[in-house]
């Protein structure tokens, strides 16, 4: 198996989440709220705390048992990552009612800012280019890094559930794989008893050759 390439068997690729740029971003965003709780949450009392840090988690989580449990079923993979999408989906809508809420702008494409953050969030996968900025952003501009950071990872996840899909179209599912198998296994098999039948054809016609020539001399 070459450094850094998925390995194939029979039940699929063997998962490799962690270089998926969709579940970096996704680790970071679970990082992200768990800052955000501490900084700008109450720390006793008020559900959101558990609500946001659910949704993050749930969603990183739900990549890695997709991945895992694609090893043997492309549609429960395919359904654990639109959960992972869908948890995301919820934890933008909580960084959007906070803004709400204490009357902060959610920053469009009209904000002198809004570029900037964007370019930022796509480039960067890795929390070391964060959690300084963690501990220094005010609530608006931390709700809105991490709203760039939840809209980057839905289109990531669409992308990845498209690629889901051809990879189905292309290879099938565990079941497809298997039957494949088992074909290529009686391939095999009926190949090698034709190749046998033939040289026991031959050792037969040589015997008699053999034994033709013992009775002439």
């Amino acid at each position: 198996m070459e450094k850094g390439k998925d390995r194939m068997t029979i039940f699929g690729r063997v998962a490799n989440y962690k270089e998926l740029h969709v579940y970096q971003k996704a680790e970071v965003l679970v990082l992200l709220t768990d800052v955000f709780c501490k900084r700008f949450l109450p720390p006793y009392g008020d559900r959101r705390v558990d609500q946001m840090n659910m949704a993050a988690r749930c969603g990183k989580q739900n990549i890695v048992e997709g991945c895992e449990d694609g090893l043997t079923s492309s549609q429960m993979e395919v359904n654990l990552v639109n959960v992972g999408r869908s948890s995301f989906q919820e934890l933008r809508e909580d960084y959007e009612d906070y803004l709400k809420r204490n009357n902060l702008p959610v920053w469009d494409q009209n904000h002198p800012r809004f570029d900037n953050i964007v370019d930022y969030c796509r480039k960067n996968n890795d929390w070391d280019a964060y959690k300084d900025l963690a501990q220094k952003l005010s609530a608006e501009e931390f709700c809105n890094m991490a709203l760039s950071l939840c809209h980057i990872t839905d289109k990531m996840f669409e992308g990845y559930l498209k690629h889901l899909e051809k990879r189905f179209i292309e290879e099938g599912g565990i079941k497809e794989r298997m039957h494949a198998a088992r074909t290529g296994y009686r391939e095999g098999i009926d190949r090698r008893l034709r190749e046998l039948e033939a040289e026991n054809k031959r050792l037969k016609a040589e015997n008699e050759e053999l034994k033709r020539r013992l009775a002439g001399g």
